[in-house]
């Protein structure tokens, strides 16, 4: 049963969560929290008494958020259906980048979130199997089971790490609200471009047609 949480709480993981997005977590320590809500760091430490139980708080919320988009995958029928939802996705992620900018720093010191980020991507995994049965079903691509496994597989990976990369080429800007759209976009269409040799001619041709007018 979800616990209630009160007003002073949700402020708290709200301010956490943009400045870990700007900042990266590890370079946020909770002093740096509590001083940009205006309270002591005592009075944040009596609503979540470690860093850890702020960033796992935030996960949980985040864990929700995607488990409400992640069936979407069973209503996927074209190719703009798959690129609505990468695009969901991808906002999503963006939403609590942090968790992807700094993975490998949080899952080094932090089980529970290493058990969430294993499951989470299993489950990203199996939707976008989903996705891709739904495709053939409808006939917009040709994949025998052994490779859209793989393809699922590499639209994962993809997903997971295409903040990071956008971080490592460009790390003062690809982040940064200005640029956050553009970099969701260019994530979507690549993930989605992982399918194109698979799509049929019509469909392949639809694909070329998004991306003209959303890149």
């Amino acid at each position: 049963m979800k616990v209630r949480r009160t007003k002073t709480a949700n402020r708290i993981l709200e301010v956490s969560l943009d400045l870990f997005n700007r900042f990266g977590e590890p370079n946020v320590a909770p002093a740096t929290i509590a001083a940009a809500l205006g309270m002591s760091t005592g009075n944040l430490y009596y609503h979540y008494p470690s860093k850890a139980e702020l960033i796992n708080t935030l996960m949980d919320d985040y864990v929700q958020s995607l488990e409400r988009v992640l069936p979407v995958a069973t209503d996927v029928q074209s190719v703009e259906d798959t690129w609505f939802f990468l695009h969901t996705l991808f906002e999503l992620i963006d939403a609590y980048r942090f968790l992807y900018r700094d993975m490998s720093d949080l899952l080094s010191k932090n089980r529970p979130l290493e058990h969430q980020i294993q499951s989470l991507i299993a489950k990203k995994n199996k939707a976008f199997e989903v996705a891709l049965r739904g495709l053939v079903r409808h006939h917009v691509m040709r994949i025998d089971s052994a490779d859209a496994k793989s393809i699922a597989t590499c639209m994962t990976v993809l997903i997971t790490y295409w903040l990071s990369y956008e971080y490592i080429k460009n790390p003062r800007q690809a982040l940064e609200p200005a640029h956050a759209q553009a970099t969701i976009l260019q994530g979507a269409f690549h993930v989605l471009n992982l399918l194109s040799p698979y799509l049929t001619n019509e469909s392949r041709e639809h694909l070329r047609a998004l991306s003209k007018a959303y890149l």
